[in-house]
């Protein structure tokens, strides 16, 4: 297939992808360890000596950080393809390569093409990844954090509220994750015209005797009330909701680390809870996060295009400035949505649709 006079995969995409692999490899080890180390510098106390005299094995909190790396990834990848993009392009001007090209007749666009598919490539490994490292890792990185932050071998997820699909809600003190065990348990919702009201002292997840997944209760008691009228006895199943342990944890998520759910989990979040704003944003958010990488190569390439030889720093300066506009508009965009000042699906596609359209408009007018 030829696109722009030349075949597509030629010698000179294989030469500038290959250019732009290099610098994605260096811009990723460069800024990903960077992040890896503005983390461990807010979290000092993870090597600190704890109360008991005793601390942290150092092969803990490299496995913690090891697990941790594609999490902070995500969070810099669009910086990690920009200052690629950058970095290939500063390369191409420097040696005249990218004019050898013009004067053959080739258009800039069409040289940066590599560069442009190398950021959509990205942004499609990136949906990949969330899901991914969510559902590998997630649970091992929350047990690992929750034993260097806490000090305990045990995780614990400590005042949880949640709904279930009937919109009944649930108040938790304390849940185990590892032994699916609640303690202190409230439960109110609705059931017909009568209102119900569970408590009880501890809950496991276990194997009821019809067969079916529910919460087997210690000190459990039921109150229905309908009219009037006030019933009350004592429960050893919690049959009048229906969540699981997965369903704890989540809701704990949510509430605490919002933008490290993935979609999935944004999903099964939203269906249990669809006035929530911020889940429906961020669900959003998370389809345009990754479209960021095409978008900032797009947007910041045209300012290195054009420049006299030697004054390209200017033109990473200006690039830089395009970068810091573009992610205050993101986050402005976004905290509206969350608000409801702005729907979610427009306050995560407007800045993506309008610096997506500035970027193609200076590309297509760049002085070559």
């Amino acid at each position: 297939m030829r696109i722009g006079g030349l075949e597509l995969g030629g010698r000179l995409d294989r030469y500038v992808g290959a250019l732009f692999v290099g610098a994605y490899a260096t811009s990723l080890f460069l800024i990903v360890g960077l992040a890896v180390i503005i983390d461990v510098a807010t979290n000092l106390s993870y090597f600190e000596t704890w109360e008991d005299g005793t601390s942290a094995p150092l092969s803990t909190i490299l496995r913690f950080y090891l697990l941790n790396v594609p999490f902070l990834y995500l969070q810099v990848a669009p910086f990690v393809t920009t200052a690629a993009a950058l970095f290939t392009l500063s390369k191409l001007l420097r040696y005249n390569e990218l004019v050898a090209g013009l004067n053959a007749g080739v258009s800039a666009q069409r040289v940066l093409l590599p560069i442009h598919l190398g950021a959509l490539a990205v942004a499609l490994g990136m949906f990949a990844l969330r899901e991914g490292a969510t559902s590998a890792l997630g649970e091992q990185r929350a047990a690992l954090r929750d034993y260097l932050d806490k000090h305990r071998t045990e995780r614990v997820i400590e005042d949880v509220t949640l709904r279930d699909l009937a919109g009944n809600i649930v108040v938790i003190e304390s849940f185990a994750p590892t032994t699916a065990t609640i303690r202190g348990l409230q439960v109110a919702g609705l059931r017909g015209d009568s209102l119900f009201f569970v408590v009880a002292d501890r809950a496991t997840y276990d194997r009821a005797p019809d067969g079916a997944a529910r919460w087997r209760l210690v000190g459990g008691h039921l109150r229905t009330t309908t009219g009037d009228t006030a019933v009350a006895r004592a429960v050893d199943w919690l049959d009048v909701v229906d969540f699981s342990p997965r369903d704890v944890s989540l809701a704990k998520k949510g509430d605490i680390a919002p933008m490290e759910l993935s979609f999935s989990e944004l999903g099964h979040l939203a269906a249990r809870d669809p006035t929530n704003l911020e889940y429906q944003t961020l669900f959003q958010y998370h389809l345009t996060f990754p479209l960021g990488n095409l978008v900032l190569v797009l947007l910041t390439t045209p300012f290195l295009l054009g420049r006299e030889r030697g004054k390209a720093t200017e033109g990473m300066v200006a690039a830089a400035l395009a970068c810091v506009v573009y992610f205050a508009a993101d986050f402005v965009c976004r905290s509206l949505g969350m608000e409801g000042t702005l729907s979610p699906l427009w306050s995560s596609w407007l800045p993506i649709l309008c610096f997506g359209s500035l970027g193609v408009a200076l590309s297509e007018g760049t002085r070559t």
